[in-house]
């Protein structure tokens, strides 16, 4: 058994040292808007905004969005590379396969997000 409160904030914590050298409230507003497209969009989308839209920060986010993906203990893995199209077909063959796990995995995102969020505006 996980505990998912410490997976959630050991990634928030990675996300906030991987942009130290960004502007808070850029850092802050990626994560904002991740998070609102998580909770009414889902994993996937969240993962096409951040690689589309949210260059550098996105590229932080998507990589502890990631590893707390592998770090749930269902071997989900990596995906092969860090391009867009294998990170997206990486959540669509394994975290929205299981529809529990999905939504396990969803909601242990928003908490690393929120962490993360908070943790951007701690650094001002």
């Amino acid at each position: 058994m996980h505990n998912l409160d410490r997976l959630a904030a050991h990634h928030a914590q990675r996300i906030i040292e991987a942009t130290k050298s960004k502007k808070s409230s850029e850092v802050d507003n990626t994560i904002t808007k991740a998070l609102g497209i998580l909770q009414e969009d889902g994993v996937y989308a969240c993962f096409l905004y951040l690689l589309a839209k949210e260059k550098e920060n996105g590229k932080a986010v998507v990589k502890e969005m990631l590893g707390l993906l592998d770090g749930l203990g269902f071997d989900w893995g990596q995906p092969a590379d860090d391009n867009a199209e294998t990170i997206l077909k990486h959540v669509s063959d394994t975290v929205t396969v299981d529809l529990e796990r999905l939504l396990l995995a969803k909601e242990t995102l928003e908490q690393m997000l929120i962490y993360a969020r908070y943790g951007a505006k701690a650094r001002d």
